[in-house]
């Protein structure tokens, strides 16, 4: 398979999205490669990863950058989203000192949407900005994460509160990676990927509903995984290149967030994975744009039936606090003069940005939730 290319067009920092089988080992030379990315990125290189991903790739990525002529260091950091704290950040930022990294050195970010906001955040603001180049071994960093720029870490009530736009140089992603993730990180990068079918891409919608099992990796062929993360990542890079820090498009992307960050931040972190939150949220969403008679019920159960055959959860536990939700609502970033912005279905492929939906229907909604 040739490498695919996807321009992310943006004024200030244009760059590309590569998608190419078996191409860790490629990395050293494709940063020296002037048509691929279009900067000197110094000599000094820093990985950012966790002990899993470390584990299977490490040395290659390692290996590639050192025989290209960089000096590389690496710095390994504990899995999983409540580790995205200003504590691990902390500890990018005392390696950097250590190894005295320059404006013009490099910050590699190799794993899952953690490392990659984590690392992307520490590139932002070390030295006022250096360096980032993302490397997702997930399917949700490759499809949503490690795309568009948006980096940062989490405070303890509330995900994603502290943080910066800082576009990576170059986003490399080998599909090949996937083999390794675990079943229930693969299911939640679907749920990203369902996102893109029901706000933007409707052939994508129903290619996977045209599949028997979309819920571990074995059972979609290759060449099917390669179209649907380059169709994912191309309605990213489209609707970043037209709203870059999110003016007004670019809030289409978190369709299924507003409700699934709340689920993640009122269960610790632990219960739900970020998938598992989207997906919920994505369900919340629906019950929303149905009480508005936004869409019709039809197109809900398409979504609904999509989520399940993801493997995705659909219902919330009984034990779950409802009242609590609207609370944190409010601390939520998308809040904008004191009113929550939803992102609701019109019919497959489009959404509205709205922020008149009253606490009630929420309320509704969540309910519907946990007794379905």
């Amino acid at each position: 398979m040739q490498p695919i290319f996807i321009p992310v067009a943006l004024p200030q920092q244009a760059y590309q999205i590569a998608i190419a089988l078996s191409s860790l080992h490629q990395l050293g030379p494709w940063l020296l490669d002037r048509s691929i990315q279009s900067v000197n990125l110094g000599q000094k290189v820093l990985i950012v990863s966790n002990p899993q991903i470390w584990g299977h790739y490490g040395a290659m990525v390692q290996d590639s950058l050192a025989k290209a002529g960089f000096q590389v260091a690496h710095l390994l950091l504990p899995a999983g989203e409540r580790y995205k704290t200003l504590r691990s950040l902390q500890k990018i930022y005392d390696y950097a000192l250590d190894l005295k990294l320059e404006r013009s050195s490099t910050l590699v970010a190799l794993g899952g949407g953690v490392i990659g906001d984590m690392t992307g955040f520490a590139a932002a603001t070390w030295l006022r900005g250096i360096h980032v180049v993302q490397v997702p071994t997930s399917l949700l960093a490759m499809v949503d994460a490690a795309i568009g720029g948006k980096t940062g870490v989490n405070h303890p009530l509330g995900k994603n509160l502290i943080g910066a736009f800082h576009q990576p140089r170059l986003v490399l992603i080998d599909p090949d990676t996937l083999n390794t993730l675990a079943r229930r990180e693969f299911r939640a990068g679907m749920a990203e990927v369902i996102k893109y079918g029901v706000i933007r891409d409707v052939q994508l919608f129903e290619r996977l509903e045209g599949c028997d099992r979309i819920d571990q990796r074995r059972y979609i062929p290759s060449d099917l995984l390669t179209e649907v993360i380059s169709r994912s990542a191309q309605v990213k890079a489209d609707v970043v290149s037209q709203d870059e820090k999110e003016a007004g498009l670019r809030a289409i992307l978190n369709y299924g967030h507003t409700i699934g960050h709340v689920i993640e931040s009122l269960t610790g972190y632990r219960q739900f994975n970020h998938g598992e939150a989207v997906a919920l949220g994505m369900r919340a969403a629906a019950e929303i744009a149905i009480q508005l008679n936004l869409w019709p019920g039809s197109a809900a159960q398409r979504q609904h039936h999509l989520i399940q055959k993801a493997g995705l959860p659909t219902a919330l536990p009984l034990s779950f606090d409802i009242q609590a939700v609207t609370e944190v609502l409010f601390t939520d970033k998308k809040v904008k003069d004191g009113k929550v912005r939803f992102i609701l279905p019109t019919q497959l492929g489009q959404v509205q940005i709205t922020d008149q939906v009253p606490t009630t229907v929420i309320i509704q909604a969540l309910k519907a939730m946990q007794t379905h």
